[in-house]
């Protein structure tokens, strides 16, 4: 346990962001989930599944919750499994 003010205020400071984080990831890898859901079932609307996906990826490396060469590999892949299906 830390002894300092500073210190202590940084456990606190952390631990928020970290519950942050944590719940801004679930809802990513949800929108991740959903998409790849549409896309193996060629839903109607897994083009704005795969859209709102790529939105969150692209939040969350603004956010620094993803490097942002992670989030051009996760759209990536996202994107080229849509168009092979679509094709």
């Amino acid at each position: 346990m830390p002894n300092i003010k500073s210190a202590k205020k940084r456990v606190l400071v952390s631990k928020a962001n970290y519950e942050h984080n944590k719940a801004y990831r679930s809802a990513l890898r949800t929108a991740v989930k959903k998409a790849n859901a549409a896309i193996d079932s060629n839903a109607a609307d897994a083009a704005d599944a795969v859209k709102a996906a790529v939105i969150k990826i692209d939040q969350a490396a603004g956010k620094g919750i993803l490097h942002k060469n992670n989030a051009a590999r996760k759209k990536s892949a996202l994107v080229t499994r849509f168009n092979k299906v679509k094709a």
